[in-house]
């Protein structure tokens, strides 16, 4: 076996230049020149070097040969494992480097689409018509609403607005738009991306009316509102289909996806994983038109869709997944499917205030099952028995009740050792069922930012202060050695792995009160979360997350040392660039905040070059799913633009 050299103070140790991997990591076609001896190593150095190995915590320089850590300590000693003919790099001596972030969960499709939107929303966005500044109070909120739909001039065309949220801008209905905009269309996707207002000329236009509501199954009836003309979890996954052409083309998600390499380049990402956002070839190969080419400055993974397959198949385990595997070759290039990895969905969103509690909300309203308790369980015991890691969306403790009760039952009918089954979200959560999932083998993937955004509001409606200063309890992770992960679920948090940190170490929100202290992480635990947690929770901690002999050459190169500076300014640290697998990519000035635009992004109808459009997709695919399923608000999406492009659109 070819071996290497690690360097660590004092100590020279031989380590497997490949380690042995429980999973092998997802083919991304050697790009990079993974294997081989290759050339001469480059040896950089820095202001220090934040690793992330417990075993060596900091370094002076590394050495890079073939996109891989070949040797990691003090600079003499790195220098003498390269070789005599390693080249020296000082282009970081003035930076702190960190093993590149790791982003657990982001959601190509919504954040593609919702960044084309115009965005006001209740947190400071960088879209792509430019910088939205927050607006948290409903006469805040209306006064931008009424600029912006004034500002519309072209009124044969919809007016898309995502970022509403009901707590903190106040009731919405279709009254209110229909009086703000009489002649003219109006779609209000709410900030969770889980629901839809509809004014008059909305709901004319995609043909939703009370005959087409009264003939859906009570289920979903329950979950729509038609006098408001509101539409939330099943009841907006229903009618979604007829919608979403008003709200998408394959020309403003094309752009929606350039833009997003740019975000995430430019807040020091350099491995992204979305797990079960949509199951439709024609439009993985569209994302893989922008994600896929080697000068894309991250790495892209995908995994199944399980409640699709679970639509799909609802009483063959087998065929079930068997269908899941089909997927797994439809990443290219830079993007690649992890192989027996699924996601799962139990409760409604916590933006939208739709998770499952135990205990009643306190103005009496329910929370909503996005897969119902049955079919969540038919579905996890049949990935379990084939061998998956299931990634279970989960926001409340009611919810956590369902997941943790098919766990318990999974460990005793066919116990298996080291399955990472991942708690993903972490809104609410008891410290005796994070005990339970943790001594069963559970690990937790947490959304901080759900602090910053919602602790406040919440804490006046709905939940109380006592459950909304326990949003996301790390806490009792923390207690009983659980692995705890962070993610933004992008678009439903920035994707900035470092405002990630800070919410997990201050805990503060918008109103500017720290909720809950005692769930409070230290700067260790926080900067594990976007980096080796976050490779672990998605089994790719043997490549990825630490700086590391034989580990990808992945680096995040900041401006300045998250230690040096005050816990408050963590967000505020620049990020100079990244190195993806050997490779120095530098920020452009451009990215670090986008410009405003003179012009609206495009809108479903404005159409771009057919070339633009086309790349790398199949016209002639078929959709793979019935209009008003209710798979995922990515898959609907999906299916409305491949069968826009099947137009000719």
């Amino acid at each position: 076996m070819r071996s290497t050299l690690l360097l660590v103070p004092l100590l020279l140790v031989v380590v497997p230049a490949a380690p042995a991997r429980e999973q092998p990591a997802p083919s991304l076609q050697d790009l990079g020149g993974l294997a081989g001896p290759g050339g001469p190593a480059v040896v950089y150095t820095a202001r220090e070097f934040i690793t992330m190995n417990p075993q060596q915590p900091r370094a002076e320089a590394v050495a890079v040969r073939n996109g891989r850590f070949v040797a990691v300590g003090k600079l003499a000693d790195v220098q003498a494992a390269a070789g005599k003919d390693a080249k020296i790099d000082r282009t970081f001596a003035d930076k702190v480097v960190i093993a590149g972030f790791v982003e657990q969960h982001v959601h190509p499709v919504l954040a593609a689409l919702t960044m084309n939107t115009k965005v006001i929303s209740i947190e400071d966005w960088d879209a792509i018509d430019g910088f939205s500044p927050a607006v948290r109070d409903p006469k805040g909120y209306q006064e931008r609403l009424a600029k912006a739909l004034a500002d519309h001039k072209d009124k044969a065309k919809p007016f898309v607005t995502w970022g509403y949220h009901h707590y903190m801008h106040g009731e919405l209905t279709r009254a209110t738009l229909n009086k703000l905009a009489p002649d003219f269309p109006v779609i209000v996707w709410h900030r969770s991306c889980h629901e839809l207002f509809l004014n008059d000329a909305a709901l004319k236009l995609t043909g939703i009316d009370q005959k087409l509501v009264a003939g859906f199954p009570k289920g979903v009836q329950e979950q729509i509102n038609y006098e408001k003309g509101h539409f939330y979890e099943q009841g907006m996954l229903t009618v979604l289909d007829k919608v979403a052409p008003f709200m998408a083309s394959p020309a403003a998600f094309k752009n929606g996806l350039e833009y997003s390499v740019k975000y995430y380049h430019s807040n020091g990402i350099t491995v992204c994983c979305e797990p079960g956002g949509f199951v439709s070839k024609p439009v993985q190969d569209l994302i893989n038109s922008v994600y896929s080419g080697d000068d894309v400055p991250f790495n892209h993974y995908f995994m199944v869709d399980g409640k699709t397959f679970a639509g799909r198949h609802p009483r063959d385990a087998k065929a079930l997944v068997a269908d899941s595997e089909q997927v797994l070759n439809w990443g290219k290039g830079r993007t690649a499917y992890l192989p027996k990895q699924v996601k799962l969905f139990t409760d409604g969103a916590i933006f939208s205030q739709l998770m499952q509690m135990k205990d009643a909300y306190t103005d009496g309203h329910k929370g909503a099952w996005i897969v119902d308790p049955p079919v969540f369980g038919y579905a996890f015991q049949a990935y379990w028995d084939a061998g998956y890691q299931v990634h279970v969306h989960n926001n409340g403790d009611a919810g956590f009740d369902v997941v943790l009760g098919e766990l318990e039952k999974a460990m005793k009918r066919a116990p298996r050792k080291d399955h990472r089954t991942v708690l993903v979200h972490f809104g609410f959560a008891q410290a005796e069922q994070v005990k339970k999932w943790i001594e069963l083998g559970g690990i937790v993937s947490s959304n901080p930012y759900y602090v910053t955004a919602l602790a406040g509001p919440y804490e006046k409606i709905g939940l109380g202060p006592d459950r909304a200063k326990n949003i996301a309890p790390h806490k009792y992770v923390l207690d009983n050695k659980g692995s705890l992960s962070f993610h933004s679920d992008m678009p439903m948090a920035p994707a900035k792995p470092l405002q990630l940190v800070w919410a997990g170490v201050n805990r503060l929100t918008y109103e500017g009160n720290v909720a809950g202290p005692e769930h409070k992480v230290s700067l260790d635990q926080a900067l594990g979360a976007i980096t080796i947690d976050a490779a672990y929770s998605i089994q790719q901690e043997k490549e990825i997350g630490s700086v590391e002999v034989g580990k990808r050459a992945n680096l995040t190169i900041l401006e300045n040392d998250p230690y040096k500076v005050g816990a408050k300014e963590i967000k505020e640290i620049g990020v100079w660039g990244t190195m993806l697998e050997g490779r120095l990519q530098p920020v452009k000035p451009a990215e670090k905040r986008p410009a405003p635009r003179t012009k609206s992004a495009p809108r479903a109808e404005e159409a771009a070059e057919p070339s633009a459009v086309s790349t790398g997709w199949n016209t002639r695919a078929k959709p793979v799913c019935a209009p008003g399923c209710s798979c995922s608000i990515g898959h609907v999406f999906g299916q409305h633009l491949v069968r826009q492009l099947q137009a000719g659109n």
